[in-house]
């Protein structure tokens, strides 16, 4: 009795899996640390208990370390996948862009330009890891590593999520004059101040004036 060639390959999910190396599966963890941070904020805005916010604020440095990690691990191990540079990116919009921006409309940064200034962020984000594909060859030495960043890198978000961290840790979180610096009623849609480093933030990171050194 033969059996059919086709029938002995493996699933096609199955081999897509097999191509990948260690350092891919730590930036997976990457973009699973970002993306249970977003589950945690909205369990919070289901519960209103505040320890899923510190669920939330204590994923974001684990997938900052992963992150880290993965290309190290990848430049120890003398091997990468042709997935590892996309997959980067995506895992990094998740734990760092859209991550960020879920945290603050949970704190209570969910008036109308609030939410249009976290969409900028977002987009943003999105923009310069899109550009740092793109050019990083270019932006490259003889050794093929990134000499510097044109822009911020989205990680620098991290500092955002720590300031939100200390308004969570004051008590001073909530819609209206609740939040920490208070509220703008400019006519029909209202502002958070707070809602700004994130205007600041986004802009930082597709600027192609700032340059800074890749460590």
């Amino acid at each position: 009795m033969t059996t059919d060639p086709q029938e002995r390959k493996p699933p096609r999910h199955f081999s897509m899996i097999r191509t990948f190396v260690l350092a891919d599966f730590v930036t997976l963890g990457n973009g699973f640390a970002g993306a249970s941070a977003i589950l945690s904020a909205m369990q919070y805005l289901a519960t209103n208990d505040v320890r899923w916010l510190w669920v939330a604020f204590g994923l974001m440095p684990l997938a900052l370390v992963l992150d880290v990690a993965d290309g190290r691990i990848a430049r120890w191990r003398f091997k990468s996948s042709p997935l590892g540079a996309d997959l980067d990116s995506l895992a990094d919009v998740i734990s760092f862009g859209m991550a960020p921006a879920a945290l603050a409309f949970a704190v209570g940064m969910r008036g109308a330009l609030d939410v249009a200034v976290l969409l900028y962020f977002v987009a943003c984000g999105i923009s310069r890891l899109a550009r740092f594909n793109v050019t990083s060859a270019q932006l490259s030495d003889g050794t093929g590593k990134v000499r510097y960043f044109e822009g911020t890198p989205i990680p620098t978000s991290l500092a955002l999520v720590g300031v939100l961290a200390v308004a969570t840790w004051k008590g001073r979180i909530g819609v209206g004059e609740q939040l920490l610096g208070g509220v703008w009623d400019l006519g029909p849609v209202s502002l958070h101040p707070l809602a700004l480093i994130y205007l600041v933030s986004g802009s930082a990171m597709i600027s192609k004036t700032l340059r800074i050194p890749k460590i």
